[in-house]
């Protein structure tokens, strides 16, 4: 605690350079050796003895005169309230108590940093003052640049504060305190620092230096922790290679990365060798401004060293640097931005803007690994970050976008961890994995690719788990050539194309996804494919669910397909998926469609509420029907018919539950031969179950109203039970629906056929009695006969519209494919 009357104070911040003593001329009394040396006379002159108090017993002996020792001050004893001090010599009393704020703090501007030191043991009216802030700013800017201060609590650590808001009143002084011992490389400063040691006295710990390379080679310098500080300046063709444990940091204020520049054209511009473990180059803001640009450009000679590969940053074997908030270019061709290569290869990268570069932007090879988060990554001429031959990154929170090649691309067992990305707008895939490589990639956006959003090829694996990946050009997901990746838990919605495309044998589990609003298939399988599909939700596609063709193959188990355009599922050239307790429902048109040859099994589904029936067999399909639940169809259960002179539609349908569908429960027709056991059909809308039983159609003149003839059914029905059956036909003239409603155009219920001269129909057009009475009122009309047809009025086939039947609809015979994938040029230039 402060004496009465005492004029030496000392302050806790004192203690900035903890290396150095306190001079002995601060602490000895005023007749000990040395204070008519002292920079501070006024301080110290005549300085009266103190009193004490006679009826202290035990103090009587205390001493009053100087110490006897020098350099360490006695204790002083307390003297009571009663005891009177003589008063102080009037030049000190005036210094400490009569000279203005103003003038003190103008007086204390021109010290340095060790003399405020000082100045502030001197009372505490003094160590106020000397721990001015503003003081401590104007010396702060002088030596380390920047507008705000940056702290260093810890190694490796570094941080920038807003001094309005930090908890200390002076972050300046503790921000100098933590950053005193570095090196400065300052271009022309180092002859003017070293000329003028007067005016720099205290200042010996500090080390200048014109060129990186010098402060490099200056780190056996007694007090040099490893800290460097770059300010101001380009620096060219340097030769950096770093070997030993050091911290590099830019200086400068604003904008540091435009004002500290660091660029080759000889060769790599920074190569971190075996031995920099621990090293750090550190930006001085925790906002978005950066600190250094790192710049390589392509060579100038046309030797043969033009060949070897030129990286702007390069960190081999057994180094762990932190680079941080750098900005990092390349136009070199021949090298990447950033290579990191070698077993023990961890460097950190984080907050870095690799971009412009001619080349890959980010390269991880030869079991390196690393961390690297936050950095933005775009309109590199190759990959954005390339991952090979069992390189394993944790790769977090990164902006890859607007790349000329592929975003991220893993192949020859390249691996790693891919965490909450944002990777998008690049000219092929988001995403490409090739050749045994196998990335974990979790809750990433991948969007609005120039063509798709992730490609897996050529026998490439990979865990895709919670990812959003939406709005490409083609599909979501490829999956070709052996390939066999985890693609679970992804929400993949609205792109141009199709969601999921399996083609070329294809393989991979597709689990517990949610597809959707897709213009093409949710899931396309073909060309000998063979996926697990399972725990999905396929709904609300623009065009159809999920598509099976051209002999793909595949388990489609525990979906739940709805509210697509088109048919739920297709099936059809020569294909055999096993499709099994799925939820097929609410379709604008046919529940599960097999057509072409399309085969499998369809087996414990739910098939219900869709526009047309629940199931079509047409064109010489053949697939097993078992154990189904089928109702709710607005065009029949089960509808079996065959389009074309050479087809015959088979199929075994057996154990299904048929119930509560318009028009019949089964419907065989038009040279069709399906075999039916033990099916349940009840409660129909149709008067019979198995209404007009293989027909043959006999060619008249006109097609909608061609003649049917009945024939033989040639598979026998043992132990179908048939009951509760309505007539769909009567119901909806009653209520007066437009018969296209619950007919469409696959199917010719039996109802009057009118025509219309005023409309102009021909002998190929057919009307129903309801639009007749509708539609065309007051126009002139003809009743033809009772036959079957489809009524064009609500087809939407006649020049008037139909008001009774909304919008046409069209035909789910469309045969599409997504538009195929386009391979990485990263390994034709590397």
């Amino acid at each position: 605690e402060q004496e009465v009357g005492s004029s030496l104070y000392l302050n806790p911040f004192c203690t900035l350079f903890a290396d150095e003593d306190v001079p002995a001329d601060m602490v000895a009394e005023e007749s000990g050796p040395g204070a008519q040396n002292s920079p501070y006379q006024l301080r110290r002159k005549s300085l009266p003895k103190r009193t004490v108090c006679p009826t202290k017993t035990n103090m009587e002996g205390a001493s009053t005169s100087t110490t006897e020792n020098f350099g360490h001050r006695p204790k002083r004893p307390r003297v009571s309230a009663k005891c009177q001090d003589l008063p102080a010599a009037p030049a000190e009393q005036y210094l400490q108590e009569k000279l203005p704020d103003e003038v003190v703090l103008k007086i204390f501007s021109y010290l340095l940093e060790q003399d405020l030191c000082r100045a502030a043991c001197v009372c505490k009216r003094f160590s106020e003052l000397a721990n001015d802030p503003i003081l401590w700013k104007r010396l702060y800017m002088e030596v380390f640049e920047y507008t705000r201060p940056m702290m260093h609590p810890e190694a490796g650590k570094f941080y920038q504060i807003n001094p309005e808001e930090y908890e200390q009143p002076n972050p300046w002084k503790e921000s100098f305190q933590q950053l005193y011992k570095g090196a400065h490389v300052k271009p022309g400063f180092a002859e003017h620092f070293y000329s003028n040691p007067a005016r720099y006295k205290g200042r010996d710990n500090m080390f200048y230096y014109d060129t990186i390379e010098d402060a490099l080679g200056g780190g056996q310098e007694p007090h040099f922790d490893g800290l460097i500080f770059v300010h101001s300046g380009i620096y060219t063709d340097e030769w950096i290679y770093i070997e030993s444990p050091i911290t590099m940091i830019g200086a400068a204020p604003g904008k540091v990365a435009e004002k500290v520049i660091i660029e080759n054209t000889r060769d790599s511009t920074f190569v971190f060798m075996e031995g920099s473990e621990d090293d750090y180059t550190v930006h001085m803001h925790w906002t978005s401004i950066l600190f250094l640009s790192l710049r390589m450009f392509n060579p100038d000679d046309k030797s043969a060293q033009h060949h070897n590969a030129h990286h702007c940053l390069e960190i081999t074997v057994n180094c762990s640097p932190i680079i941080d908030h750098c900005i990092i270019r390349s136009t070199c061709t021949v090298g990447s931005a950033v290579c990191v290569s070698g077993q023990g290869a961890c460097p950190t990268i984080k907050h870095c803007n690799i971009s412009d570069c001619e080349n890959v932007g980010l390269y991880i090879t030869d079991h390196a690994q690393g961390i690297y988060e936050d950095n933005e990554i775009s309109n590199n001429a190759l990959a954005g970050i390339w991952v090979k031959n069992h390189g394993n990154p944790i790769i977090r929170r990164n902006h890859i976008h607007h790349g000329r090649d592929v975003g991220v691309f893993t192949f020859d067992h390249g691996m790693g961890y891919f965490e909450s990305c944002n990777i998008h707008r690049n000219r092929i895939a988001g995403f490409e994995v090739k050749a045994y490589a196998n990335p974990t990639v979790v809750r990433c956006e991948i969007h609005h690719g120039q063509t798709g959003g992730i490609y897996v090829h050529e026998k490439g694996r990979g865990q895709f788990i919670e990812n959003k990946i939406y709005a490409n050009n083609f599909a979501g997901v490829w999956i070709t050539s052996n390939s066999d990746p985890t693609i679970r838990g992804n929400a993949i919605f609205n792109g141009n194309q199709g969601g999921v495309y399996i083609f070329g044998d294809g393989r991979g589990l597709i689990e517990g996804n949610d597809i959707y609003g897709n213009a093409l298939a949710g899931i396309q399988i073909r060309t000998n494919s063979c996926p697990i599909v399972r725990h999905n939700k396929i709904h609300d596609g623009q065009h159809g669910g999920i598509y099976v063709h051209e002999k793909g193959q595949g388990v489609i188990e525990e979906n739940e397909v709805y509210s697509n355009t088109l048919a739920g599922v297709w099936v059809t050239t020569g294909s055999t998926p096993v499709l099994r307790r799925n939820r097929i429902h609410s379709g604008k048109q046919v529940g599960v469609y097999f057509y072409d040859n399309g085969h499998g099994v369809l087996e414990d589904n739910d098939i219900y509420n869709h526009m047309y029936s629940g199931v079509q067999i047409r064109t010489g399909s053949n697939p097993k029907i078992r154990r189904n639940k089928i109702w709710g169809g607005q065009n029949g259960g089960i509808l079996v018919y065959n389009s074309g002179a050479t087809w015959t539609s088979l199929g075994f349908i057996e154990d299904n539950e048929i119930f509560d569908n318009a028009m019949a429960g089964v419907w065989i027709k038009t040279d069709s031969n399906p075999t039916l056991r033990r099916n349940k059909i009840h409660d129909g809308s149709s008067t019979t179950a198995l209404a007009d039983c293989s027909w043959h159609r006999v060619s008249t003149a006109c097609p909608s109203t061609a003649a049917y003839q009945r024939l033989p059914l040639l598979s026998p029905l043992p132990d179908n039970k048939i009951m509760n059956n309505q007539d769909a036909i009567e119901k909806a003239v009653s209520r007066g629906q437009c018969l296209y409603k619950i007919s469409s155009y696959t199917s010719y219920p039996m109802h009057d056929f009118y025509r219309c001269h005023t409309c102009n129909t021909t002998d190929r057009n057919a009307i129903c009695v309801n639009c007749i009475k509708k539609c065309h009122q007051g126009h002139d009309v003809e009743f033809i006969r009772h036959d079957r047809f489809f009524c064009d009025c609500g087809a939407g086939t006649l020049s008037n519209p139909c008001t009774l039947a909304g919008e046409p609809t069209h035909d789910t015979d469309t045969l599409y494919d997504s538009a195929p994938p386009i391979e990485s040029n990263t390994l034709q230039h590397n």
